[in-house]
Formats: C-alpha cells, sequence, structure tokens
C-alpha cells in the first residue's frame, strides 16, 4: 500500500527520519488511554461517595468509557486511513484532554459519566492512528521493535494505573482528590498535541475505501441498548422496555452482521463486519475468547475496588498495591507466552484460562471465607498472582495467533474488531457483574463480592472451553 508521508516523503529505501521521536510521541498518548483503564478504578469508590454516585453510576463510570471506546473504534479507524492520522491524532489527543478536565470539574455523576463518555470516544479517535502509524513509519525488524515497545508499555500501564490511582487519590493535591486522575492527563495531552505537531508526519492510506458512517451508527446503538438494560435493569425493577432494548441492541449488531455480508463492501464502503473474517474458525472464536476474558476483567476489578475500600477499610494507595498482585502475575508468563505457544499451541492458551478460572476460584473461596472472620485481602494475593500468570499466557500469544489465520488484505479490520470486543466486553462485565455484586449488598459487601465471583470464574471456564475449539491450523500459521 503507499502512503503519503509530509510534503517531501522518504523512498521505499529511506524510512522517515523522525520516526522514533514520533514513536515516542505517538506513545505517550496511547499512555493515556491504556493507564486511563485502570487507573480510575481504585478512585471509584471515593468518587461515588462524593457524588453520592448510585450502584448504576459507578457502573457506568467504567461501562460509558468502555462503549464510547467500542462504539467509534472501527470507524475512526477507517478515517484516520482515508483522511490522514495525523489530523485524526492530533483531534483525539486534544479532545481527550477536554474530556479529562471535564471529569476532573464535574460536579455530579451524570456530568461525570457524559465527560468519561467522550474519554473513551476521543480515546477510540487517537488510538487507532497510534497502531496505523506504526505500520506506516516502520518496516521489517524495526516494526517488530515498535509493535513490541506498544505491548511491553500496554503492560507496563496496567499495573502503573493501580499505583497511581491510588496514590493520586490518597496524595489530595491541591485538594483535588479524586480528580487528580482525570486532571493529570491535561498537561500531558497538551504535550503531546504540541509533540505531534512538531513531529508526528501526516500519513494516509491512497487506496482506502469510505468508512461506513451509517453502520458505525448502528452498530454504537446496538452496543448502548444492550448495555444500557443490564446496568439499570436492577435499579428500575426490570422493566419491560428493557428486555425489548436488549433484544433490540442484539437484533441491530446482528442484522448489521448480515447485511454487511450480503453487501460484500459494495460501493466502495469499507465493511465493519467483513463476514469473510467471521468465516474464519480461528477469528470468530478468538473474538469470543477475547469478549468473555474482558468481561470477567473488568466485572472483577470494579467490583473488588469497592469491596476492598468498603468492607476491608483500605485506602486507594492500599488496594492498588494488591491489586498489583495480578500485574506481578502476568509479568511473569508473559515474556516465554509467545515461544510456549509456538511449541504447545492452543494447549498454552486453554491452560491460560484455567488458571485464571482457578486463581479466581482461589480469591471466592478466600472471599467465602472472610465472610464470618475478618481476615484482610492478603489472603487473597496467592490467587491474584495465580490468575495474573494466566493473563500472560492467554492474552499475549491470543492476538497473533488469532490474527495469523486472517489474510493480509482484512488484518486492519480483523484488528479493529478484535479491539472493540475486548471494549465492549469490559463494558458488559461492569454490567453483569457489577448488577449481581449490588444486588446482594444487602447481605452484605462480603457476601455480595463472593455472590459475583461465580460469574467471573465462569467466564474464564467458558474461554479455556472455547480455547480448544480453536483450530490447530491457526496456531500452525503463528508457527510460521
Amino acid at each position: 500500500m503507499s502512503t503519503t508521508l509530509t510534503a517531501t516523503p522518504p523512498t521505499a529505501a529511506e524510512p522517515h527520519p523522525r520516526r522514533w521521536a514520533a514513536a515516542v510521541v505517538l506513545m505517550i498518548a496511547a499512555l493515556m488511554d491504556l493507564l486511563d483503564a485502570t487507573i480510575v478504578n481504585v478512585a471509584i469508590p471515593s468518587m461515588g461517595r462524593d457524588l453520592h454516585a448510585s450502584a448504576s453510576d459507578l457502573q457506568w463510570l467504567v461501562s460509558a468509557y468502555l462503549l464510547g471506546f467500542a462504539a467509534t473504534l472501527i470507524v475512526s479507524g477507517h478515517l484516520g486511513d482515508r483522511l490522514g492520522r495525523r489530523a485524526l491524532f492530533l483531534a483525539g489527543t486534544a479532545g481527550f484532554g477536554l474530556a479529562s478536565l471535564g471529569c476532573g470539574l464535574a460536579q455530579s455523576p451524570g456530568q461525570l459519566i457524559a465527560a468519561r463518555t467522550v474519554q473513551g470516544v476521543m480515546a477510540a479517535v487517537l488510538v487507532p492512528q497510534v497502531l496505523g502509524s506504526f505500520r506506516t513509519l516502520f518496516r521489517g525488524k524495526e516494526r517488530g521493535a515498535a509493535f513490541g515497545m506498544y505491548g511491553a508499555v500496554a503492560g507496563f500501564a496496567s499495573a502503573v494505573g493501580l499505583l497511581l490511582g491510588g496514590l493520586l487519590t490518597d496524595a489530595d493535591l491541591f485538594g483535588w482528590g479524586w480528580r487528580s486522575v482525570f486532571l493529570v492527563n491535561v498537561p500531558v495531552a497538551v504535550g503531546t498535541f504540541v509533540g505531534g505537531l512538531l513531529l508526528v508526519p501526516a500519513t494516509r492510506e491512497r487506496s482506502a475505501g469510505r468508512p461506513d458512517v451509517l453502520g458505525s451508527l448502528v452498530l454504537a446503538a446496538g452496543l448502548v441498548a444492550i448495555v444500557l438494560p443490564l446496568v439499570q435493569g436492577r435499579e428500575n425493577g426490570w422493566p419491560l422496555w428493557g428486555w425489548v432494548c436488549l433484544v433490540a441492541g442484539a437484533v441491530a449488531v446482528v442484522g448489521l452482521g448480515v447485511y454487511e455480508a450480503r453487501r460484500r463492501g459494495g460501493a466502495g464502503t469499507v465493511p465493519l463486519l467483513p463476514a469473510r473474517a467471521f468465516g474464519l474458525p480461528a477469528f470468530s472464536v478468538g473474538v469470543l475468547v477475547q469478549l468473555l476474558f474482558s468481561v470477567g476483567m473488568q466485572g472483577f476489578f470494579l467490583v473488588f475496588a469497592i469491596w476492598l475500600q468498603g468492607s476491608e477499610g483500605y485506602s486507594p494507595m492500599q488496594a492498588g498495591v494488591v491489586t498489583v498482585a495480578f500485574s506481578a502475575g502476568g509479568f511473569l508468563t508473559a515474556p516465554a507466552a509467545d515461544g510456549l505457544a509456538v511449541k504447545y499451541g492452543r494447549t498454552v492458551l486453554g491452560a491460560g484460562a484455567l488458571m485464571m478460572a482457578g486463581g479466581f476460584g482461589w480469591v471466592w473461596a478466600a472471599v467465602d471465607g472472610a465472610a464470618a472472620v475478618h481476615t484482610g485481602a492478603w489472603p487473597l494475593v496467592p490467587g491474584l498472582v495465580v490468575a495474573g500468570a494466566g493473563l500472560g499466557f492467554l492474552v499475549v500469544p491470543l492476538v497473533n495467533v488469532v490474527l495469523s489465520a486472517v489474510p493480509g488484505e482484512l488484518a486492519g479490520a480483523a484488528s479493529g474488531i478484535f479491539s472493540t470486543a475486548q471494549q465492549f466486553g469490559g463494558a458488559l462485565g461492569a454490567a453483569v457483574v457489577g448488577t449481581v455484586f449490588f444486588g446482594h449488598m444487602g447481605e452484605g459487601m462480603t457476601e455480595a463480592l463472593g455472590a459475583a465471583m461465580p460469574w467471573v470464574t465462569g467466564g474464564f471456564l467458558l474461554c479455556a472451553g472455547l480455547c480448544v475449539g480453536l483450530p490447530r491450523r491457526a496456531v500452525a500459521e503463528h508457527e510460521g
């Protein structure tokens, strides 16, 4: 694919001279999103107390960001390819900074949820431009090094986000409290925007088709319609409109896929949900694994942060330190995961899912024991470490194994769908696991966490079963 890199683009033999400086700027912008995925978790109880938020409000603080991201991600990637990645990158960076300011200044749950939604949309505008620019600016081993840098920073960010969220909330800088976790993004966004203007070259794909904006709106409406009744249903007594909304959302998403399969991306429009990709067992099963994995992860860390601070009396910083045990487990296994997957194939992914189910099962058993005797959170740490180790075996090879089965011309669309499944799964997890947790709060917070844990462990057991269904062909291609 030919690309345009500034007014005098480098030739194929002459890579862009500022490519590594541009990569640093791009990674700093991506880091804002990567940190925001976890930095908010340990601050949620403080937000709830300060703003007098309801249970559904707390769920929306997570789900709104992830839904905004999921609903915008695919079309923003296509827009960047067609209109220019730097323009979209700068717009997303500026919008993310302004939305973060709005979050920090919010005076009610509704204002904060609205700003979080805009944050998610803007993150989805900038992130695809980072990865797309990497593909354009780098070739060969340098491209592998650039994507390796992205993967390493992504793993690092999850642990740092948990600690940073607790540290900023406890530090109460300038009396801002939890607002600091959002306001810290503002100067970073300003610096990144300036760096983007000076260092990031303009790139686009000359052959890019028109993005399907109408299809994107249908997809967004469908995803919101699925999550909305799951979050609001319990507080409203599970009304009829909720069930209608849920069915309508599912029909909209499935109907969009069927329509695009029959249309086959005609009239120069890039399909959002390419039927050819979903016709590949490795891809369709892998997307489902990714979705279920995200359901368990986001659902667990939402309710776990509330339990740590509400039942065990931990400060936000202490809660962040406890949850870092999970990230530590991932750091132990992630470096070896790809090599083991090449040697042993899908068995490694299935073992990782089983380890996550077993680790969270340990947490479940320890929480049930804590219901009678207050033991604190530390007996849960071994389970968190095992679950984190399973994360490394499951998630690190999953992307490569699944996308290796996708033809090159579908790689961009498949990658967008894969990331959308991750974000939507997270929103779904906050809705479902959060609803179970808050539905049992009358019995006590520890009992509520115990009631939510079967949904978490069950999700990872389903992941393990689906991993067995991954075709060996996908693993063989990955080996190659």
